[in-house]
């Protein structure tokens, strides 16, 4: 018999996942009032605590304004939410979307490059030996590895390493947000990226102009590493 781990799931967090995904499909429009508390709790068969809490987690991620007394509104994620829906809008019903695709293509070329570039201006000679031996672990890994989702993952442990070595707060939690959206696409993107992780070399001399100190370098090298493939992937998805 094959046994597989059961998963504790979260009443509230189903429910916030419920009225988000019809946010951001825009089932739900901005401006639109949800149903009351107590509505919404007899509807999905949950209690009112459960709702109480998805509703928070929705406002604070910028998807409705909840006031006392008051009906719970649809916010314009546009103008209010972060980065953290960016996963959520990616892959809507199980079909990816080409618009944010397309968006998230275009963020991971233009910034890479400066995200260099800053690595190479800010690594002080302290951290230089620090994060160079880390950069030049994973491109060996990087090297030796045969799976192409094992080598887009060695690709952006490199890129984790040079966002620390740019010390950039918000890089990072882009970084953080853009990664967690291409997580569920590796296998699919796998035969796209596959010359750009495989240029093993083109990581070479990024991790060396990096650890060198050169910034003009570092931002020339990673935009001729990164456009190939985004430029391929971004005419496949219709985009200009």
């Amino acid at each position: 018999m094959a046994l597989q781990p059961v998963v504790k799931r979260s009443v509230s967090g189903d429910v916030f996942e419920q009225i988000a995904a019809d946010v951001l499909s825009g089932e739900l429009a901005p401006g639109a009032t949800l149903p009351s508390e107590r509505q919404l709790a007899e509807a999905l068969g949950v209690s009112r605590p459960a709702v109480r809490e998805a509703l928070q987690r929705l406002a604070a991620a910028g998807l409705v304004a909840v006031r006392q007394g008051d009906a719970t509104t649809v916010l314009d994620y546009r103008r209010g939410a972060g980065l953290e829906v960016l996963p959520r809008l990616l892959v809507q019903g199980g079909e990816l979307d080409p618009g944010v695709a397309r968006s998230i293509l275009e963020a991971r070329l233009h910034n890479g490059p400066k995200v260099a570039e800053l690595a190479a201006m800010r690594l002080g000679k302290n951290d230089s030996a620090t994060v160079g031996a880390a950069l030049d672990r994973t491109v060996e890994a990087l090297a030796a590895a045969q799976d192409p989702v094992a080598r887009q993952r060695h690709a952006m442990e490199f890129w984790d390493h040079v966002i620390d070595a740019a010390d950039s707060i918000v890089f990072r939690l882009m970084f953080n947000m853009l990664s967690a959206a291409y997580e569920p696409a590796l296998t699919a993107l796998a035969p796209i990226m596959s010359a750009e992780v495989g240029n093993v070399e083109a990581y070479r001399e990024l991790a060396a102009a990096i650890v060198a100190g050169r910034p003009q370098q570092a931002a020339e090298i990673a935009r001729a590493l990164l456009e190939p493939a985004t430029t391929i992937l971004i005419d496949a998805l219709g985009g200009h």
